[in-house]
C-alpha cells in the first residue's frame, strides 16, 4: 500500500469509495463532496495499486484543534492496518496540535478502532470536557 497526499484523483475513484463504504451523505450530493474535498486541509489517500482503498481527511487550523472529518477503507481493505496507517499519518501531522477530534457512528467496532490510536470519548479521558454537536436535519431532544 502507498500513500500519497495528493488530490488529482479521478472524481469516479473518489465517489466509488465512499458509496462502497455507505456514506450515503456524501454520495447525495457528488458535487458538494468535491468541493469539500478541495477545501479540506489535509486528505491522504491510500493505494493499492492504482486502486483507491482509504481516505482521511482533516479540518484544522493548525494550532489548536485538528478535525478528523473523514477517515474510510472499502470494505473490502478492512482489518489490513490500512486505517491504522491512515490514522498515524493524521496524528504525526497534527502532533503539536492541543486538540484532536471526531465523530463517528456508535458502534462498537468504531470505538474499539479509534481507542486503539489513542482516542477516548470525551467524557471519559479525564478531561471534564463534553462534546455537542448540531447536524442539519437531526432531531435535538
Amino acid at each position: 500500500m502507498t500513500e500519497t497526499e495528493d488530490r488529482a484523483v479521478p472524481h469516479a475513484e473518489i465517489l466509488a469509495l465512499y458509496e462502497a463504504v455507505g456514506w450515503s451523505a456524501y454520495t447525495r450530493d457528488p458535487d458538494a463532496l468535491f468541493v469539500a474535498l478541495e477545501e479540506t486541509d489535509l486528505v491522504v489517500l491510500a493505494w493499492e495499486g492504482d486502486l483507491l482503498v482509504g481516505l482521511a481527511r482533516v479540518l484544522s487550523d493548525d494550532v489548536h484543534i485538528a478535525y478528523v472529518q473523514d477517515i474510510l477503507v472499502h470494505p473490502d481493505h478492512q482489518r489490513k492496518g490500512i486505517g491504522q496507517d491512515l490514522m498515524e499519518r493524521v496524528l504525526d501531522r497534527y502532533k503539536h496540535v492541543r486538540q484532536t477530534v471526531l465523530l463517528c457512528d456508535a458502534t462498537p467496532e468504531l470505538a474499539a478502532f479509534y481507542e486503539s490510536v489513542g482516542f477516548g470519548e470525551s467524557a471519559t479521558v479525564g478531561t471534564g470536557l463534553s462534546a455537542y454537536v448540531r447536524i442539519k436535519g437531526a432531531n435535538v431532544v
